[in-house]
C-alpha cells in the first residue's frame, strides 16, 4: 500500500453524513494500481484500519479516503 495521506476533516464529515443518510451516490476513485473507477453505491461505513481511513460501498467494496476524487458531486480537492 502506498503512503496514506489523511483527508481534510470537513471532507471526512461529508462522507460520514452520506453514510448516515444511506443515500445512493456516485463515487469516482482510483485503486492502488492507478486505475480510475466510478461506482453508484451507498456508503455503509467510514472507518480506520491499518493506519488509513476507508469507506465501505454497499458493504462490499472498500476505498481508501485519499483515493477518492469525487463523491456525490463533491470533489475532495475542494477541501485542500
Amino acid at each position: 500500500m502506498s503512503n496514506y495521506q489523511p483527508v481534510n476533516c470537513e471532507f471526512h464529515d461529508v462522507l460520514e453524513s452520506l453514510a448516515t443518510r444511506r443515500k445512493r451516490i456516485v463515487v469516482h476513485y482510483r485503486t492502488d494500481d492507478g486505475s480510475l473507477h466510478t461506482a453508484e453505491s451507498v456508503i455503509t461505513d467510514v472507518f480506520a484500519q491499518s493506519g488509513a481511513d476507508w469507506l465501505s460501498l454497499d458493504g462490499v467494496t472498500t476505498v481508501r479516503l485519499d483515493h477518492i476524487h469525487i463523491v456525490d458531486g463533491i470533489a475532495r480537492t475542494d477541501f485542500d
